[in-house]
C-alpha cells in the first residue's frame, strides 16, 4: 500500500512539474517573440525616419529588406519617386528611437508602438527643430525572423 501511494505521489509530482515545465518554455518563447517583435518595429522606425540622399537607394533597400505583405508592395512601388524627392531636396533625416512596446500581440502577428525623434537637414533651410513621431507597426513573424507588414502614424 506504502508502495503504491509513494509511486501515485512520485507521478503526480512528474505531472505537475511537467505543467510547470511546459509554460516556463512557453513563456521563454512568447517573451522571446515580444522581443524580436520590439527589435524588428524599432529597426524598421529607424530605418523610415534615416534617409540620407547621398545614399538613399540602400536607406529604401534596407526599408524593403525588413518588410512584408502589403508595406512591403506599397514602399517598393513609391520607392522611385521617393528617392527622387529626396536626391533633389538634398535632404537627410536621422531617426532615433525614444520608446517602443507591444500593444497587443497573437500568435504570429503583433502590434508595436514607436516614439521616433526625427531630425532633418535641408541645405536650403534653416536647422530644423527635431520633430517627434509616434507610429504603429504591425510586425508579422516571417520564420525565424519578424518584418514589419504596416505602418501607421499615430497622433
Amino acid at each position: 500500500m506504502l508502495l503504491i501511494a509513494g509511486l501515485t505521489a512520485v507521478v503526480a509530482l512528474g505531472g505537475v512539474i511537467g505543467v510547470f515545465g511546459f509554460r516556463v518554455v512557453e513563456e521563454r518563447a512568447e517573451q522571446q517573440q515580444r522581443e524580436m517583435f520590439v527589435n524588428a518595429a524599432r529597426r524598421t522606425a529607424t530605418d523610415l525616419t534615416t534617409i540620407d540622399h547621398t545614399r538613399v537607394e540602400a536607406d529604401i533597400q534596407r526599408i524593403i529588406d525588413g518588410a512584408t505583405g502589403g508595406f512591403r508592395e506599397d514602399f517598393e512601388s513609391r520607392s522611385g519617386p521617393f528617392a527622387e524627392v529626396v536626391r533633389q531636396a538634398k535632404s537627410t533625416s536621422k531617426g532615433t528611437v525614444t520608446e517602443a512596446g507591444i500593444e497587443r500581440l497573437a500568435d504570429d502577428q503583433g502590434q508595436v508602438l514607436v516614439a521616433v525623434t526625427v531630425e532633418t537637414s535641408l541645405p536650403d533651410l534653416p536647422e530644423q527643430e527635431p520633430r517627434s513621431w509616434r507610429m504603429r507597426l504591425t510586425v508579422e513573424q516571417d520564420g525565424d525572423e519578424a518584418r514589419v507588414s504596416q505602418v501607421e502614424f499615430v497622433p
